[in-house]
């Protein structure tokens, strides 16, 4: 088993991309998705230097007050990083963070080989995990890991939905960062065009939604929403708005008698057929389609929102608000997430009270750190950040509302869910079935086929 869990860690990291704002692309409408849907611009970055584990040995010998970070994107990732260090230095004097660039796919690598190996030494102190990559690494080398449950940082302050991520048999690896809460994001120009507002797509069923779409449809033309042909971001995000999961608690795969998959494969199924929905073939065309004005919007993380405000002859014609609720599903929600990152601190971390301290004083605790990285698109997931008065500023692309406090409003909303080790390979075989099944196969055989793919790649 412990084999087969290599085999799968190694095989995703040639295909797992940087989740969110949190994945690091400075150029969201032009960077390509792939699992989660968001920017992966960390594929053109120039590979990590060693210079990070070299600082940490210079680091130990020393005794200084020096934490080595890994993580990817200057413009993201990196710059929350260095906030956080300006920050903390304040009553800190002699801290110092070494941040080493280190593109998501190489993270992946560097731990899976350093955890497998048995030699932990080459890893930095604190590092950026993908959230959906967080239980798989966590399960698999739990030696290369601390636990952070004790550690300061006050987690019942973060999103429930968002923190469950990196916990792994009831406790906390992980810091949560950025904010990959979904959002519905509508053109209020076109919606006037049907006698709709915004309003109108508030706290709705999926029902509702195609029926509202279909009256968009009527009056423009014009689809309400576009999706990428073969992929299953929406697929994830309606799951998880109900609290539903591809995996069971015990780690045996859930799709087969999941009930309420079932009930999201026949809502996609429906948003096609209705004409609601239009699949397209890239994400340069899922992002062109709302950018050039030929869907009337889109459902997403918010982090799509930077694609959106490329348009900037659309500012002042959009708004946001929360994504459909499932019908005749118990625990269904109008809240769902897509994306985003979170802190690990390993176990080669050389002071490691320093590192806790740090992060519960910086990510999880600093209205001032949320404040001063906002602009670069980081939204907290740490709630009180959003009772601040740059949270509540309005942005005039989407009509004056404050959609930053918005965001960190649905976030706390979110229902949790279980990703477990397969999470990648559950997605894939869900996001087949879901093409073979808009293309006419009986669903009961497509689930119990991807059931029994993910059994396969399980070794069970």
């Amino acid at each position: 088993m412990k084999r087969k869990i290599l085999a799968a860690l190694l095989a995703s990291t040639m295909v797992l991309s940087l989740a969110g704002c949190g994945s690091g692309s400075s150029d969201s409408s032009t960077a390509a998705p792939a699992e989660d849907g968001a920017a992966a611009a960390e594929e053109e970055a120039a590979p990590a230097e060693d210079t990070g584990d070299a600082a940490a040995e210079e680091t130990a010998a020393s005794g200084d007050q020096t934490l080595t970070v890994w993580c990817w994107d200057p413009a993201f990732n990196m710059n929350a990083m260095y906030e956080a260090e300006k920050v903390y230095q304040q009553d800190h004097p002699d801290f110092a963070l070494n941040v080493v660039e280190t593109p998501w796919e190489d993270v992946q690598t560097k731990v899976t080989t350093a955890a497998a190996s048995g030699d932990l030494s080459t890893l930095p102190d604190i590092l950026l995990m993908q959230d959906n990559a967080f239980q798989k690494n966590v399960i698999s080398y739990p030696d290369a890991f601390l636990d952070l449950t004790s550690s300061g940082v006050d987690f019942s302050q973060f999103a429930a939905g968002k923190t469950a991520y990196s916990v792994v048999d009831g406790k906390n690896y992980g810091v949560p960062f950025d904010n990959g809460a979904v959002i519905g994001c509508y053109r209020t120009d076109v919606l006037e065009q049907a006698g709709l507002t915004v309003d109108d797509f508030t706290d709705i069923t999926w029902d509702q939604y195609i029926e509202n779409g279909k009256k968009v449809l009527d009056a423009t033309g014009k689809p309400l929403i576009s999706m990428q042909a073969g992929e299953c971001d929406l697929i994830m995000m309606m799951l998880q708005s109900a609290g539903s999961s591809l995996f069971n608690e015990d780690g045996t795969a859930n799709i087969v008698n999941n009930d309420t998959l079932k009930v999201v494969m026949e809502t996609y199924k429906a948003l096609k057929d209705s004409g609601v929905l239009v699949e397209v073939n890239s994400w340069d065309e899922y992002v062109g389609s709302f950018v050039s004005g030929d869907v009337a919007g889109t459902i997403n993380g918010c982090w799509i929102m930077a694609s959106i405000q490329t348009a900037e002859d659309q500012a002042g014609n959009w708004a946001i608000t929360n994504m459909p609720s499932l019908v005749g599903v118990d625990g269904a929600t109008n809240y769902s997430n897509n994306g985003g990152s979170s802190w690990a601190v390993t176990a080669n971390c050389q002071n490691t009270e320093l590192a806790y301290d740090f992060l519960a004083s910086t990510f999880a605790g600093s209205a001032e750190l949320y404040d001063n990285i906002l602009s670069s698109g980081a939204l907290a997931t740490w709630a009180p950040a959003g009772d601040s008065d740059a949270y509540g500023v309005g942005n005039d692309f989407f009509g004056g509302d404050a959609v930053s406090a918005k965001i960190v409003d649905f976030s706390t909303k979110v229902p949790s869910n279980i990703t477990g080790v397969y999470y990648y390979e559950a997605r894939d075989a869900v996001a087949t079935a879901i093409t073979n099944y808009i293309n006419g196969s009986d669903i009961a055989t497509e689930l119990q086929t991807a059931e029994d793919t993910v059994n396969f790649n399980m070794g069970q």
